[in-house]
């Protein structure tokens, strides 16, 4: 008998983990796949080009760091709610979600929109570089608020179990902005050929697309979890909302500081040059394709942790846990094999010179090496520790090794030693090896499981 209990304990566990990872994966591959094919688009415009918008895409990341923060914060109570199909609270954390987002959407078109130049001046001072990465913010920058609601639409059907519709629109949105940026870059059926221009336009259009099919979707579904009126998202009392910002806030911080941190590393690769700057950005596009499948894995796990917490079923939430970072190791060494035997047939999609080709192979190897560590380190964070709301000791572990430990040797590699690219990249990364060991320990000590809900109705 117990041993028919744990086959369909199994069974059940790998049926929902791939119920919500696997459309998260088709999501990722085909956006960073496509993300790819953007980069050979613009890559083969020069070097120059692709290096400003991979700076100005920089920005963009901040933005969708920003949301995601707060987003991954809240997301833990719509989980657990969901793990007690709770909808009344769920609508108004996610009418929380929607204040926040439109927020930060505004203060960053603001920015981007009004600064370009002194935004881009920040990571980069070739003239040539600034010029285009100009263009590029001020027609961007108006997708912003569009993208923010879009986030918090596709993030939040995650956690309640909805992800086939929503996947469908946003892979829609993304073959959209591919088949337009093909259009727009280079002047196809008639089209003016507008360079990077053209890339900023073919994005804004498609997220403005992929925002008008969610919002149909959603109030064309008869008892949509997310669908409701304005008060069912704005009716919020005060304890609930200092309940959710404790948790979310900390995530916030956590990944602001994050993000933040990571694109100062963009200024010390600015300083190396713009064939750096556009390795780097070639090197992250191709790490997060290959990383899909653990965006997806987190997401499941994050999820059903989430929603086992919020039905008290303490005990099966560690074995979860432990379930998922023994695939994450299992998966982490499969890919990161995989990428380096692929490294060759990826450069050669590339039209750099011979010296930059060679950059971006040891950076892909590099980006090989440090698979494991990184993305052990990803799952215990925002898979885990944070459904079960420890988002304090998150932001504490992820600031202090950032700026302590990665923006330092950034720079130390860059000024001081004067290592090319791919070591300044090992230099770096080698902070997520040393923040595995110690949410690891964290993971073990089990201090992150309690259910946050209890409180909060």
């Amino acid at each position: 008998m117990i041993l028919k209990n744990t086959t369909l304990d199994d069974q059940k566990f790998y049926a929902t983990m791939m119920t919500i990872a696997v459309p998260v994966v088709i999501q990722h591959l085909i956006s960073i796949g496509l993300n790819m094919v953007d980069t050979i688009m613009i890559g083969r415009l020069g070097e120059v080009e692709l290096a400003a918008v991979g700076i100005a895409n920089r920005i963009y990341f901040i933005f969708a760091i920003f949301c995601f923060g707060f987003y991954s914060g809240a997301s833990v109570f719509i989980s657990q709610y969901w793990g007690i199909k709770d909808v009344k609270n769920i609508r108004k954390v996610f009418g929380l979600e929607i204040v926040i987002g439109f927020l930060v959407a505004l203060f960053f078109s603001i920015i981007v929109i009004f600064f370009p130049v002194q935004v881009m001046s920040l990571f980069i001072k070739e003239a040539s570089v600034i010029a285009y990465g100009v263009e590029y913010l001020k027609i961007i920058g108006f997708s912003f608020v569009f993208i923010a609601m879009s986030f918090a639409m596709s993030f939040n059907s995650r956690s309640i179990h909805l992800l086939k519709r929503p996947t469908l629109i946003n892979v829609m949105a993304i073959l959209t902005n591919t088949f337009l940026n093909y259009i727009l870059i280079y002047g196809k059926f008639g089209f003016p050929a507008l360079g990077v221009k053209g890339a900023a336009y073919a994005t804004l259009i498609a997220r403005l697309l992929e925002f008008t099919m969610l919002i149909l979707y959603i109030y064309s579904t008869d008892h949509h979890p997310l669908r409701g009126n304005f008060s069912d998202y704005f009716g919020w009392e005060a304890p609930f909302v200092k309940k959710v910002f404790r948790t979310s806030l900390p995530v916030f911080i956590n990944e602001s500081m994050w993000v933040l941190g990571t694109s100062v590393y963009y200024i010390a690769y600015g300083m190396i040059g713009s064939d750096a700057v556009a390795v780097v950005q070639v090197t992250f596009t191709i790490s997060d394709f290959f990383q899909s499948v653990f965006f997806g894995i987190g997401s499941a796990c994050a999820v059903m942790i989430g929603n086992e917490l919020g039905r008290n079923e303490t005990e099966l939430a560690f074995d979860y846990a432990r379930r998922f970072i023994k695939i994450t190791f299992i998966f982490s060494i499969m890919v990161s094999v995989l990428l380096y035997l692929l490294k060759n047939p990826i450069i050669a999609f590339y039209d750099f010179s011979e010296k930059t080709n060679y950059m971006l192979g040891m950076s892909l190897i590099v980006a090989a090496l440090y698979m494991t560590p990184k993305m052990e380190t990803y799952m215990i964070i925002v898979g885990i520790l944070r459904s079960g709301g420890d988002t304090r000791f998150c932001m504490i572990v992820d600031m202090i090794f950032v700026w302590l430990v990665g923006v330092p040797l950034a720079f130390i590699t860059v000024l001081v030693f004067k290592w090319p690219i791919y070591l300044v990249l090992a230099a770096v990364f080698s902070e997520e090896a040393m923040k595995f060991f110690v949410v690891y320990h964290r993971v073990k000590a089990q201090k992150w499981i309690r259910s946050l809900i209890a409180d909060v109705q």
